[in-house]
């Protein structure tokens, strides 16, 4: 009888796995020799007096970036590349003592009790977009985001 029962499941996680799933994001590590000559020539540029830690191949929305993992002045800073060398994103840890008092309540009051960690700034297209902070409640991370203003965002960046 159990054995029945066995195969049954068997049959049912075999069809789940079979089900395509949409194209999802992700990333890959890849090494500086992989980069394209034009994102090469903007991390040339991007990476004077920082310690490189790595770079990424991502998939966004159907497009591919590069990402350049670097350690400035002893923070940490991550800078997403499109394929033409244009930069398109630029995330930044910053310290939450030097963020506007808006933004400090922003983050705190969206934290909801939670114990807030590290925190970055967002630029897109030179353009400071969001702050985003790591936040541990009840053991569980997550992140949160404000705008440059402290206020909620009506879409995350």
């Amino acid at each position: 009888m159990r054995v029945p029962q066995i195969f049954a499941l068997a049959v049912i996680a075999a069809t789940f796995c079979a089900i395509p799933l949409p194209a999802q994001e992700h990333e890959k590590r890849i090494n500086r020799s992989d980069l394209p000559p034009a994102v090469e020539k903007t991390v040339a540029a991007q990476t004077k007096g920082s310690t490189i830690r790595g770079f990424n191949e991502e998939k966004e929305n159907g497009k591919t970036y590069y990402e350049a993992e670097l350690t400035v002045s002893g923070h940490s800073k991550d800078i997403l590349i499109d394929p033409t060398g244009a930069i398109a994103e630029i995330e930044e840890q910053v310290d939450f003592a030097s963020l506007p008092a808006a933004v400090q309540s922003g983050l705190q009051a969206k934290a909801a009790g939670g114990k807030l960690g590290k925190v970055e700034s967002i630029t897109k297209h030179d353009k400071l977009v969001a702050y985003e902070a790591q936040v541990t409640t009840n053991g569980k991370r997550s992140e949160i985001q404000v705008g440059p203003d402290g206020k909620p965002l009506d879409h995350e960046e």
